[in-house]
């Protein structure tokens, strides 16, 4: 029995060698050596073919793409201005308008109140109950009438629909606040882009050096898809 152990011992270890030498590769189907260089190098398929760019190379549009840019978006009364500008500028660039409804917005308002230290005052009061707020200064939506006094205040949450920010108060209620009520901070209006859904190279490179002001702050990649009408 000892014997019979020896010997397959012997034989173990004689194999595991042959192994490591690589002598067992096509055998076994396991590489001794690994698949490491130089082997996977020797391996490769036509590797003259590859060529290491950077990494701006590698993101930049390729040749011939086409880019969509708008400029806006315009109110009602900067429309006019803004499309004479592009007739003026871009005749040829096949521009169109692009309606784009503005909602309304409203907030949870606490305010206003008369001087900073007022105001820190209500914010260490919310930082005790763990509610999250946005300091709000000037905004004339918000002021109580004419005044050259600085309007300051808190924004517990701004919502689209004013169902939603009143759900918002009364859950703030619940949970201690008493001064807080729900203000129309802008109310729904029509917003308008002027919009090259195709452009090439070149007239990109024209659209974002454009610099009138009717066109606000100029032209840039869109920022979504919308069906368009003149």
């Amino acid at each position: 029995m000892l014997r019979a152990l020896v010997l397959a011992l012997l034989l173990a270890n004689v194999a595991f060698y042959a192994w490591t030498q690589g002598w067992l590769d096509a055998v076994v189907g396991v590489r001794a050596s690994g698949d490491r260089e130089p082997e996977r190098l020797a391996r490769q398929v036509r590797p003259e073919i590859v060529r290491i760019v950077p990494a701006s190379a590698a993101s930049a549009p390729a040749a011939g793409a086409l880019a969509c840019l708008e400029a806006g978006p315009f109110a009602d009364a900067e429309l006019a201005a803004a499309q004479a500008a592009a007739r003026a500028a871009l005749p040829s660039a096949g521009w169109t308008t692009v309606p784009a409804a503005a909602p309304a917005a409203w907030i949870v308002y606490m305010g206003p109140y008369p001087n900073r230290a007022a105001l820190s005052q209500k914010e260490d009061e919310l930082k005790r109950r763990a509610l999250a707020y946005e300091e709000l200064r000037d905004d004339p939506a918000l002021a109580p009438g004419p005044s050259l006094a600085p309007s300051l205040g808190l924004s517990l949450g701004r919502y689209d629909q004013r169902a939603s920010a009143t759900d918002a108060l009364q859950r703030l209620v619940q949970q201690g606040v008493r001064s807080a009520r729900v203000v129309e901070l802008a109310a729904p209006a029509s917003r308008h882009w002027l919009r090259i859904d195709h452009a090439d190279a070149a007239l990109a490179a024209q659209l974002t050096a454009l610099k009138a002001p009717a066109f606000g702050n100029g032209f840039a990649a869109c920022a979504a898809k919308a069906p368009t009408a003149n």
